[in-house]
């Protein structure tokens, strides 16, 4: 059984599953996450949504590519969460099935792609109490450990 983490879902909702990926990036000691720049600052794991015919390993490069502009190596799978949340941005009621890695940043090829992004390097102790989402901070808890 996959951990959800949230809100158990609504009654009578109807959810849309969604599925993502969500990239650990170790880097000197630190961690390397992105920030997103909405009416909340919100710190989070950097990834998002696998597109159709897309495979997790592919969403992943290409999210941390959008959100960071890094180029990452040596995907390797810790586990899946998942959570019932409202997506404004997709006006969307969606049970996202969020699978998380842990990867080597490579090298910052270029700004992050999406403007509402920015690169953050925290301590990983900073990172567990900082993240926005509860199953992003049990992933990094334990890989703190």
């Amino acid at each position: 059984m996959i951990r959800r983490v949230g809100s158990p879902p609504e009654a009578g909702r109807r959810y849309t599953v969604r599925a993502g990926a969500y990239a650990i990036l170790p880097l000197q000691q630190r961690l390397l996450l992105t920030g997103q720049d909405a009416e909340i600052f919100d710190i989070q794991l950097p990834g998002g949504g696998i597109d159709p015919g897309e495979s997790h390993i592919q969403a992943l490069h290409r999210e941390v590519r959008e959100e960071l502009g890094w180029v990452i190596a040596s995907p390797r799978r810790l586990g899946a969460f998942r959570r019932f949340v409202f997506m404004p941005d997709y006006d969307l009621w969606a049970e996202k099935l969020c699978h998380v890695y842990i990867a080597r940043p490579v090298y910052q090829v270029s700004e992050p792609l999406e403007a509402d992004h920015v690169p953050l390097v925290l301590d990983p102790s900073e990172a567990v109490v900082a993240l926005g989402c509860e199953g992003a901070r049990h992933f990094v808890s334990k890989f703190v450990r």
